[in-house]
């Protein structure tokens, strides 16, 4: 009987524990995931802001194409 008490009580304790480990590195590893993600969205944000106010602001290659197309469409409707 003794034997039986102390196993039980060896199994129980053993599943405790593992119980704790697993939830742990569960947490741990959700959290991380749930970091990165945000850090994720918030890199890509400030990608797309950045290309956005880029191509407002518009290259002086770019400007000196619609001027020269707007040219163009000037002299063919007069």
């Amino acid at each position: 009987m003794g034997r039986f008490l102390v196993g039980a009580i060896a199994v129980v304790v053993g599943l405790f524990v593992v119980g704790a480990i697993a939830s742990w590195l569960f947490h741990v590893l959700l959290g991380s995931i749930f970091y990165l993600l945000i850090g994720a969205v918030v890199v890509g944000g400030a990608l797309w802001l950045y290309g956005r106010a880029k191509r407002s602001l518009g290259t002086p290659r770019n400007q000196r194409r619609i001027e020269a197309g707007m040219a163009t469409w000037r002299q063919r409707n007069r």
